[in-house]
């Protein structure tokens, strides 16, 4: 089982206030502390080039030759979106991490937006070739269970040189770890119009039903959101072998921190307040 430690923040203009994000953070943050370790072999120059940074005009490859894991069926990743708006997550199907609620998250997100399934498309395409079409109906299976059928949900596998133009075409770097067999890459999720242009980059760890249902409606007509958004892998370098963060991360971890500790402050300093003018 491979295993990495990826955490991104929610991409801007997905709307959402200061303390929803920083309740995000806490969440993303807990479930990093919870996954099983990984002994991080890359360097910080390695990590530093993981991201979900399409380039303007960014389009997916629509002749893309790909594999249905349900079916089994060799198709076309155009067919798979079928001029439907989708949510493109491209996934480690056998990561076990991060992955499995990427793709739980996404599914709820979609199921809250109230709109018809036939409207929309969740596409998964695995990043790791090695992965074949048993593995992608194992983690659906494992992760999502009855809930895959309420959802148009369609699971890819592709051939290396597939995967590598895909997320060639939509600037998703992932970098391969052969100390740990894993992948480090964003915790990121492509939105795309029907006809594969990139219309936002989307955290599918923070989605609500209502901002997915405004931005799948505005990619349904085309509109294209600013592609400025970069989602970077921040915690990926846990020590194992010392049981604690690398330099980077314990000083991202301490910032997120003394933020939360102040936000909180904020809070109470406020509700104090209120209590006194209430009571006078």
């Amino acid at each position: 089982m491979r295993f990495v430690k990826h955490l991104s923040s929610p991409a801007p203009g997905q709307g959402g206030s200061r303390t929803r994000r920083s309740l995000t953070a806490l969440s993303l943050l807990a479930l990093c502390l919870a996954a099983p370790p990984a002994r991080a072999r890359l360097v910080q120059a390695d990590l530093a080039r993981v991201a979900a940074a399409p380039s303007p005009g960014a389009r997916a490859p629509l002749d893309l030759p790909v594999t249905d894991a349900r079916t089994g069926r060799a198709t076309t990743l155009g067919q798979a979106l079928a001029g439907r708006p989708t949510l493109l997550l491209p996934v480690d199907y056998t990561c076990g991490n991060v992955c499995d609620p990427m793709v739980s998250m996404s599914a709820d997100a979609l199921a809250a937006t109230g709109l018809p399934a036939g409207g929309y498309a969740l596409i998964l395409v695995g990043i790791d070739p090695r992965d074949d079409a048993a593995a992608a109906r194992r983690m659906i299976r494992e992760t999502l269970g009855d809930r895959a059928d309420a959802i148009a949900l369609v699971p890819l596998v592709a051939a290396e040189a597939a995967v590598a133009r895909l997320t060639g075409a939509l600037g998703y770097t992932a970098i391969y770890d052969a100390d740990t067999d894993s992948f480090a890459h964003p915790a990121a999720a492509l939105l795309l119009a029907g006809d594969g242009r990139v219309a936002r980059v989307l955290s599918p760890l923070a989605l609500t039903g209502r901002d997915l249902r405004l931005a799948l409606t505005e990619a349904g007509e085309g509109r294209i959101g600013g592609l400025a958004d970069r989602l970077a892998l921040l915690c990926y370098g846990f020590d194992a072998v010392r049981g604690v963060y690398t330099p980077l991360v314990q000083r991202i971890l301490a910032v997120a921190g003394i933020v939360t500790i102040l936000a909180i402050g904020l809070l109470i300093f406020g509700l104090t307040r209120l209590t006194r003018r209430q009571a006078g």
